[in-house]
């Protein structure tokens, strides 16, 4: 996991991690979990921590068919857009509107710009959503942001919706910027989310600190 391993070589010492991977490898024996075992860490193996511009936090992997690859938000190449990621690259659409529409849903692509696309949950079993949360996930998760945010600087993080905001306390808005809309389900989304601009908001930070924009 390049320079992750080495930022979080501690805390896969610690007993809550090592019982959580036993309590996943027993779940995959039972039932079907995604994503697929090697996509797990997807999002540290593709976004070394010195990269990262952008975090994006989900909640936890999509659980249907060939969906989870281990980005949040992001299905590979041919699968169906869910309605989340159908209103995200709408929002994008509203604030560069001369952009084309992306012809997937894959967001490896961010991911390599420096996006950071981090669920707090990073397994589930297939059909049953939120089915690991509480399962010591969200320890690992926070630890990673607790980290990031205490080591560099300069980060944007979009919290999208109640469970992400609660991640607030983890990040010195001082060092960071903080940018809170509700989130793109098709529940939360009319409700602010295509209004909030969060992503010229985001690239407008990175060039005012003399980072490099993402192209979404």
């Amino acid at each position: 996991m390049g320079d992750w391993t080495k930022l979080l070589a501690d805390e896969k010492q610690q007993p809550y991690f090592q019982e959580l991977l036993h309590r996943v490898a027993q779940a995959r024996e039972q039932t079907t979990v995604y994503p697929p075992a090697a996509d797990v860490f997807n999002a540290l193996k593709l976004t070394a921590p010195e990269q990262v511009k952008v975090v994006i936090l989900g909640q936890d992997p999509y659980h249907g068919p060939g969906q989870a690859h281990g980005l949040s938000f992001s299905v590979p190449d041919g699968v169906k857009l869910p309605p989340s990621l159908r209103n995200i690259l709408k929002a994008i659409q509203v604030d560069y509107p001369e952009q084309p529409q992306p012809a997937n849903g894959d967001l490896t692509r961010w991911a390599k710009q420096g996006v950071l696309l981090l669920n707090t949950v990073l397994t589930v079993q297939a059909g049953n959503a939120h089915s690991h949360a509480n399962w010591g996930w969200e320890t690992f998760t926070d630890r990673v942001i607790e980290r990031l945010a205490a080591e560099q600087q300069g980060i944007v993080f979009l919290l999208w919706g109640a469970h992400a905001q609660k991640k607030a306390r983890l990040i010195d808005g001082n060092r960071h910027c903080v940018l809170k809309t509700v989130h793109p389900s098709p529940l939360s989304a009319h409700r602010g989310f295509f209004d909030a601009h969060h992503f010229r908001k985001a690239n407008d930070y990175l060039v005012s600190i003399g980072r490099e924009p993402i192209r979404w």
